[in-house]
């Protein structure tokens, strides 16, 4: 039984970089694509996303704020996933973080948080559902003494007052 020469591949030898010369070029073009301020933000923050809207012919900014619950994708692609609750119920925006829809990205809070999907909120009702503990900054470290003080000279003992012996009324 004979192989079928369909069935090999090429020999050619791959470039040593793994990267085909096409990939180079877009590599070139997603990077003049790339938001120039990043915002510095994380899973956890509480962040205000400022998008411009059309409507006709008039362009305004909106405001959507909330908890960031999760970041997915990398390069151009990425995408960060925003939560609040608007009249009791849940809204969840799906923001491209290098679209230029999105003017830009203020971090109200930082959130201290040990997961990179925040989906359990989800399930949360009531200001549980925004409750993300706080990051401790540097400005509390800073704001304590790195030494500690000297302990204070000892107090004098205290002496209970003895009360005045009476005297005599003068006559």
């Amino acid at each position: 039984m004979g192989v079928c020469p369909m069935l090999h591949h090429s020999s050619a030898p791959a470039p040593p970089n793994g990267h085909f010369m096409n990939q180079a070029l877009l590599d070139k073009i997603e990077s003049e694509q790339f938001r120039k301020n990043a915002a510095d933000f994380g899973v956890g923050d509480t962040v205000r996303v400022h998008t411009k809207v059309v409507e006709g012919d008039k362009e305004r900014v909106q405001i959507f704020a909330g908890i960031v619950i999760g970041r997915r994708g990398h390069g151009l692609n990425e995408m960060f996933t925003v939560r609040r609750i608007s009249y009791g119920e849940g809204v969840e925006r799906v923001f491209p973080l290098h679209s230029p829809r999105v003017e830009k990205v203020e971090v109200e809070r930082k959130g201290a948080v040990r997961r990179a999907k925040l989906t359990y909120l989800r399930k949360r009702l009531g200001k549980g559902a925004t409750l993300v503990k706080e990051k401790e900054g540097r400005s509390t470290a800073e704001a304590a003494p790195s030494a500690p003080a000297a302990p204070a000279a000892p107090a004098a003992p205290v002496v209970p007052a003895t009360p005045a012996a009476p005297t005599a009324p003068k006559s």
